[in-house]
C-alpha cells in the first residue's frame, strides 16, 4: 500500500462531515502524490486547476502521468523539490502536487440513498480514530463498491492529509458521513429496510452464514474495544469472521475488506453463501 499520496486543505472550512450526515465542501485545496492526483484527473479533470511536477523527474511513471495531464488539458508547472514540499506540507509528494477545486459533494446521506439503483452497501465505523485505519477503510470501500462510509462525529477520525495518503484517492471518491448520533442514524437506516449487521468475535453466526444481498450496513468497531454497547444493541444481527490461527482479531481495515467483499461476492453471484453450502 502506497502512503505517498495525500491532501492539504487550502480552503476556508475544514472537514467533510456535518450534523445529520450532511457533507461539507470547501473551495479549493492541495492534493499530492501519483495516486491522489491521478484519481482526480481520471474522475474529475475539470476540477484540477494546475499541476506542479518535479522538473528533475523523467522516469516512465512521470511520463505516463504527464500524458494523462496533457490529455485532460491541464496546466503543468515545473518546480523544484523545495517548492513542492512547501505546497504539500511535507516530503511525501512523489514529485506531483495539484491545486484543485473541491468536488461538489453537498448532499446528505438520505439524498445519496434516494439515488441508488441497487440495494445499499454501507460501511459503518464505530470508534475508529486512527487516520491510517480510516484511510485504509476508505480504500477498501472504494474497491468493493460500497456506497458510503459512516462514522460518529464525536468518536472518529476526520478526513486529513494522512487519511488521504493512505486512501490513495478513495478519500475523493467514497462519500464519508460523520453523524451526530450514530444509533439514531442506524435506526433511520432500519426504517429504510437496510439490515444492520454488526461484527463481533463472540457472534454465533459467521459472515458466511449471513445473507448480505439485501440493503446492508456493516458495522465494525475499533480493534480491541469493538463496537460501543449502544451500537451493538441497535444492530439487527451480529456476525463474526472465522479466526483459525493464533491471532484473535484482524485490523479494522482488513476486517472491513473481508466483510465488504463477501457482500459483493454474494451480490455478483446472486446467491448467498448459506445457499451455496446447502445445494
Amino acid at each position: 500500500m502506497s502512503r505517498q499520496d495525500g491532501a492539504k486543505d487550502r480552503s476556508c472550512t475544514t472537514g467533510r462531515g456535518g450534523d445529520n450526515g450532511r457533507m461539507v465542501t470547501t473551495h479549493h485545496k492541495i492534493i499530492f502524490g501519483f495516486h491522489a492526483v491521478g484519481v482526480r484527473l481520471k474522475t474529475a479533470p475539470s476540477s484540477v486547476i494546475e499541476v506542479y511536477i518535479d522538473a528533475s523527474r523523467r522516469d516512465a511513471r512521470m511520463r505516463q502521468f504527464l500524458e494523462r495531464a496533457k490529455e485532460a488539458e491541464i496546466r503543468v508547472i515545473e518546480a523544484d523539490g523545495l517548492r513542492l514540499s512547501r505546497l504539500s506540507g511535507g516530503h511525501g509528494h512523489q514529485g506531483v502536487v495539484a491545486r484543485v477545486h473541491d468536488l461538489p459533494v453537498q448532499h446528505s446521506l438520505d439524498d445519496l440513498l434516494d439515488t441508488l439503483q441497487e440495494p445499499p452497501l454501507l460501511l459503518v465505523l464505530d470508534g475508529v480514530t486512527d487516520p491510517h485505519n480510516l484511510g485504509a477503510c476508505l480504500r477498501v470501500a472504494d474497491g468493493a463498491g460500497a456506497h458510503a462510509v459512516i462514522a460518529p462525529k464525536d468518536h472518529a477520525a476526520g478526513i486529513n492529509a494522512t487519511v488521504a495518503k493512505v486512501a490513495s484517492g478513495a478519500a475523493e471518491t467514497v462519500p464519508y458521513f460523520m453523524v451526530t448520533n450514530l444509533a439514531r442514524t442506524l435506526r433511520d437506516l432500519q426504517e429504510r429496510n437496510i439490515w444492520i449487521i454488526g461484527t463481533s468475535g463472540d457472534a454465533s453466526s459467521t459472515l458466511y452464514d449471513v445473507d448480505m444481498r439485501q440493503g446492508t450496513a456493516l458495522v465494525l468497531g475499533a480493534e480491541g474495544p469493538g463496537m460501543r454497547q449502544l451500537t451493538r444493541k441497535t444492530c439487527d444481527e451480529l456476525m463474526s469472521i472465522p479466526m483459525l490461527g493464533a491471532v484473535e482479531s484482524l485490523n479494522v481495515s482488513v476486517a472491513s475488506g473481508v466483510c465488504l467483499y463477501e457482500a459483493r461476492r454474494q451480490r455478483l453471484c446472486g446467491i448467498s453463501a448459506e445457499a451455496v453450502r446447502t445445494e
